[in-house]
């Protein structure tokens, strides 16, 4: 996943990444899927792409994003060493696709190391996968710190073209409109609270149902550029999901001084403090209304939330990821001294 002209906000982490290992000094070049259409025909065209981009560029490292199918055709594109970061559908894959969990073993087989994105998906990998097990490294995605900054709320609306934020509190839901992202409940346990305004940013099959409904604004999808405005526009972000194997844009909302709402399943317990946030039992509508409650109670802005996305900061996680690239490059260099210096082929 990458960003691309019709979707810019595709696989944006993977992009963050990318940028700070260039500037660190590497060299890359990327195989990769900037489209959410398409269908099988992305990943034919991504395996054509990883091939001859392993036999132009020769490089020292493979990277890939997502164990199956882009770590599958890393292996085959190059005998390079290989390093695959699990993201999450890619585990849940295995077993409920067909061919999906024989793919994943080879591809664990083959990677000189494996990153998952949080320890919660490490533990589901190797249960999945218990080749894995012992084996996996946990480098979160990181979070842009300068990007996404404590802004002023007043002059975030203006940009944005909202009215002022009065009375109660505004609550912002970032993401697709997915049975997933728990988007139905959340808006189910705004309405019985009943006090100030809930705007979700993002598309999906679950619009219709949201529309309508007094309080709640949809905006559809932005781009990523326009997401720091957005944040600082809130007072709470709320990403309730069934699951999160990570919860990128929670730790974003954090690291822009907002309080969150976040899921108890997946990632985001890693990152969320009590400071920072709450964390609620995605299936529980009880415990949903109570943690809007509690969240709205917290500080506006919350440099408690600024604080514990700190040690995110993808710089930190480039140079964590970096050194897992040096140490399989340096592995395959070891044994063949007449391999070339510091080149990497991103393939997401």
């Amino acid at each position: 996943m990458y960003p691309g002209p019709d979707d810019p906000d595709l696989g944006v982490f993977v992009a963050n990444l990318e940028r700070e290992l260039a500037a660190r000094g590497h060299e890359l070049e990327r195989a990769v899927v900037d489209t959410r259409t398409g269908g099988s025909r992305r990943h034919a065209k991504l395996s054509w792409e990883a091939v001859r981009a392993g036999r132009r560029f020769r490089p020292d490292v493979t990277y890939a994003h997502f164990l199956a199918p882009a770590g599958l055709f890393a292996a085959i594109a190059s005998r390079a060493p290989l390093v695959v970061t699990a993201h999450g559908q890619d585990v849940r894959n295995v077993g409920s696709i067909p061919g999906a969990r024989a793919a994943t073993r080879y591809v664990v087989r083959r990677a000189a190391a494996i990153v998952a994105v949080s320890a919660w998906l490490r533990d589901e990998l190797e249960r999945a996968v218990p080749e894995a097990g012992g084996r996996i490294e946990v480098v979160d995605c990181g979070v842009d710190l300068e990007r996404f900054a404590p802004r002023d709320q007043a002059s975030a609306r203006t940009e944005l073209g909202l009215a002022p934020q009065r009375d109660g509190t505004s609550f912002l839901c970032l993401g697709a409109l997915t049975e997933r992202k728990n988007v139905l409940r959340l808006a189910r346990a705004f309405e019985r609270r009943g006090e100030g305004t809930l705007t979700f940013v993002g598309g999906g099959p679950l619009r219709e149902a949201l529309s309508g409904r007094e309080g709640v604004r949809l905006v559809g999808r932005v781009t990523h550029d326009a997401v720091p405005a957005w944040l600082a526009a809130c007072d709470v972000l709320c990403q309730p999901s069934v699951v999160e194997p990570f919860g990128l844009a929670t730790l974003e909302a954090m690291a822009s001084a907002r309080s969150v709402v976040a899921t108890r399943v997946g990632g985001p317990p890693e990152f969320v403090t009590p400071e920072a946030g709450v964390l609620a039992d995605p299936l529980d509508d009880d415990a949903l209304v109570d943690a809007l409650d509690v969240a709205a109670r917290l500080p506006r802005p919350n440099p408690a939330a600024r604080a514990a996305a700190e040690p995110h900061d993808v710089r930190i996680q480039a140079e964590r990821v970096e050194s897992i690239l040096e140490r399989a490059a340096g592995s395959a260099q070891a044994r063949d001294p007449l391999t070339r210096g510091s080149r990497a082929r991103k393939d997401p």
